[in-house]
């Protein structure tokens, strides 16, 4: 091992709890909940907080039939941290307690399949890939999933030197999937089962291993099941069902998943191509078997079963990084160099970019920039915050150190993508976030309908509103809008695209009371409307 003023290569110990612990909390509190998932998953999470619907999920007072684990985890963690942290950042620490888990069973499997010494690349690739970074940050439930298939590679391949440990950790691995991810994500990780046979001489043994580890893993889902609505969770179940093989065209959508790869799973997957290049003739090797076996299965479960976006591609991070590791540590002097050449340079750059921006935002200055981002944002003031300044200069400081301090090793080029990847997340998080806020929170436009609404206005319908949108005028002003099937409202909220605006305001019965929209967003358009007839009525009253 290579050490030069206290840097350690590779990292291990204190030294690698310390930079990922730094990538978990890099950006995770400090901001609202922001208008797409992150609204609409703390939305769910503040039901279960705030009202007890521990047992059947529900969004701004509607059913919510997803898997409940990640928000019951939300709710616990903003009870724990009521008081410490707003609500909201008090719920978002469950994504960074299930993406820590997920690094650590990251860290464990990549031990079992390649050895000591290339743990600790596991979780670097895992922590420095490009698609992971914001999902990694916000409330997302796949998170779970994410730490399920993560850990249960390493399960697998350590049941043939410790079954007693390793198969209780599968069957964990199996109930949280299902609990947390849903049925479709936890269909690869059966399916890859009886992969465990490749690390045993003994079939009877590894079945009778792999009959307990689903017989516990049963008997966890059912503890969790029996404590369910009956009601929701059937509707639960029938949803789960739904979505399996449910895509038109799967081929296409595998067609479209591989180009999102390019460069959601960056560096991950160009190095695990390396690997699987650079080892063609040792492909039977069941540290390669394993991992590329789960990406098959995951492939075809995605494109079978979700739509080619980013959130459900979060499953094929896990075997491509384990592809990776024996690739990252093994590259050819020039690749390694330029890696790590390629590292420094970029997030400099990058980090001196952020700077400067800041500058425009706080300072005034570029005089230019801070024109355009006033007309990004209108109406954002920048201010001067002490602390954050300390901060992000104390961290671009030490990515600085570390570039010119770290010693030559084939973990150089990793250590410093991940380091300066979640340097540049901070120094976002804490220099630019109030801006971001600014244009990515509802809590403004919430609390404008909010203050156009009487005292005792009853009930408020809506016409076109999405998750984040209910969520957030639940969180922030505790209206919870109905469907337009559902009663009859004096009031309703209408949302419009700028693309679909209607040519006229006003809809036959409803007069147009408040029209808005969040802070430099012109494509929505929010509309308040009082009903005609009662909005008549109250004038003859008044009279």
């Amino acid at each position: 091992m290579n050490t030069l003023r206290g840097l350690n290569m590779p990292p291990a110990g204190w030294t690698l709890a310390g930079l990922l612990a730094f990538y978990v909390l890099a950006g995770l509190v400090g901001h609202d909940p922001w208008k797409t998932e992150d609204a609409t998953h703390l939305g769910v999470a503040w039901d279960v907080l705030s009202k007890g619907h521990w047992d059947a999920l529900s969004l701004a007072g509607r059913a919510w039939h997803e898997a409940p684990l990640y928000y019951w985890t939300a709710g616990l963690f903003g009870k724990l941290a009521a008081g410490l942290l707003p609500a909201h950042d008090a719920m978002r620490l469950a994504s960074g307690f299930w993406l820590a888990l997920s690094l650590v069973g990251v860290y464990y499997t990549s031990r079992e399949l390649h050895g000591q010494e290339s743990a600790a690349a596991g979780p670097l690739l895992l922590a420095g890939s490009v698609g992971l970074m914001e999902p990694g940050h916000m409330a997302q439930p796949m998170l779970i999933a994410l730490c399920a298939h993560a850990t249960a590679l390493g399960a697998l391949a350590a049941s043939g030197r410790k079954p007693h440990t390793a198969m209780p950790l599968l069957a964990l691995a199996w109930a949280i999937c299902l609990l947390g991810g849903g049925l479709a994500s936890t269909l690869p990780l059966l399916a890859l089962a009886p992969l465990a046979f490749l690390y045993r001489d003994t079939p009877f043994h590894t079945a009778r291993s792999l009959i307990q580890a689903l017989l516990l893993a049963a008997l966890l889902i059912a503890v969790v099941w029996s404590g369910l609505d009956p009601a929701w969770r059937e509707a639960w179940w029938q949803r789960e069902i739904s979505r399996l093989g449910h895509r038109a065209h799967p081929g296409n959508d595998l067609l479209s998943l591989l180009n999102l790869l390019a460069s959601f799973a960056w560096p991950a997957l160009p190095i695990a191509g390396w690997t699987l290049w650079s080892r063609r003739r040792r492909l039977s090797d069941p540290a390669l078997l394993l991992p590329a076996g789960q990406l098959l299965l995951g492939l075809a479960m995605l494109a079978s079963c979700y739509p080619p976006k980013e959130i459900p591609a979060l499953l094929l991070l896990p075997p491509l990084v384990q592809l990776a590791v024996p690739g990252a540590l093994s590259l050819r002097r020039g690749a390694a160099q330029a890696l790590d050449w390629f590292s420094k340079m970029t997030f400099s750059f990058f980090l001196i970019l952020v700077w400067i921006g800041w500058s425009a935002l706080v300072l005034g200055w570029p005089e230019r920039l801070a024109r355009r981002t006033q007309v990004l944002e209108p109406g954002f003031i920048g201010q001067f915050q002490t602390g954050m300044f300390a901060l992000a200069l104390i961290v671009s400081l030490g990515w600085f150190y570390l570039i010119f301090t770290s010693p030559r090793s084939p973990y150089r080029g990793l250590t410093h993508w991940t380091a300066g990847f979640s340097t540049f997340w901070l120094l976002l998080a804490t220099l630019w976030l109030p801006w971001v806020d600014y244009g990515k929170s509802y809590r403004q436009l919430a609390q404008q309908v909010q203050r156009q609404l009487p005292a005792g206005h009853g009930c408020v319908q809506e016409q076109g509103l999405s998750h984040p949108h209910r969520a957030s005028l639940a969180y922030f002003s505790g209206i919870e809008v109905l469907p337009a099937s559902k009663g009859r409202c004096d009031w309703m909220l209408r949302y419009n695209s700028g693309q679909s605006r209607p040519a006229a305001t006003e809809i036959a019965g409803w007069e147009l009371v408040w029209e808005g929209n969040r802070p430099g967003d012109r494509q929505e358009k929010f509309r308040l409307y009082h009903r005609a007839d009662v909005a008549v009525d109250q004038r003859i009253d008044a009279r």
